[in-house]
């Protein structure tokens, strides 16, 4: 709890909260869609990512070019998604509920300003924890109150959507040594697929996330 605690305010410090979008009261929810895709397509023009479609992720193997700043859009839920390093040991199986551990950070792209992050030099021993169950290829999730900064920061245990989206293509391990690959992947995450604060303010979120198989 008092390590949760000096990270929570370590963060207060370090982050500005960006989490409360203002908007005019006379602008629709239409209006603020329109404005989130802008965001979102001014953001991949700036970071010169080139979008592949799920046929040409399948066709490549299930992998992202990173040489060419490759991200495949996820129809189903207009999920970015850049597979960074795969991850050394297995995936989720079906019918398994695991541990994973989780180090992030997260920018809100419509601000354009870093709002959360557990990476911090200071805090390298502390990670993330959530619970994950495979449901046949669906996974649900939530995070262990007390070892989690989302859910000190944000005040919910639920894990935003666009975090599961990659459990179905990377593998989880232990780091036991350096032929050992943690999962990395980079998302961009639309508000339905997000948080909370996110669903409710209309905003994208750019995420570069680590994850591995917790004890």
């Amino acid at each position: 709890h008092c390590i949760m605690m000096k990270i929570f305010w370590a963060i207060i410090a370090l982050v500005s909260m960006a989490t409360a979008v203002s908007c005019d009261d006379a602008e629709t929810y239409a209006e603020q869609k329109d404005k989130e895709r802008a965001a979102i397509s001014r953001f991949i023009k700036d970071s010169s990512i080139t979008v592949i479609t799920e046929a040409q992720f399948k066709e490549q193997g299930y992998k992202t070019d990173v040489s060419k700043n490759e991200f495949v859009l996820l129809q189903g839920s207009s999920v970015y998604m850049q597979i960074v390093r795969e991850g050394s040991g297995e995936k989720i199986k079906d019918g398994e509920t695991t541990t994973v551990l989780c180090r992030f950070t997260e920018r809100n792209i419509l601000t354009d300003s870093l709002q959360l992050t557990n990476d911090i030099l200071n805090f390298s021993s502390v990670v993330d924890k959530m619970s994950v169950t495979n449901n046949s290829g669906s996974f649900s999730a939530s995070f262990i109150e007390n070892e989690s900064v989302m859910a000190t920061f944000y005040g919910s245990t639920s894990v935003p959507s666009g975090w599961l989206v990659p459990f179905t293509y990377i593998k989880l391990g232990r780091w036991s040594g350096p032929e050992d690959e943690i999962a990395k992947v980079k998302l961009i995450v639309p508000h339905t697929q997000g948080h909370q604060y996110a669903s409710s303010g209309v905003y994208p979120c750019y995420y570069i996330i680590t994850y591995q198989r917790g004890r």
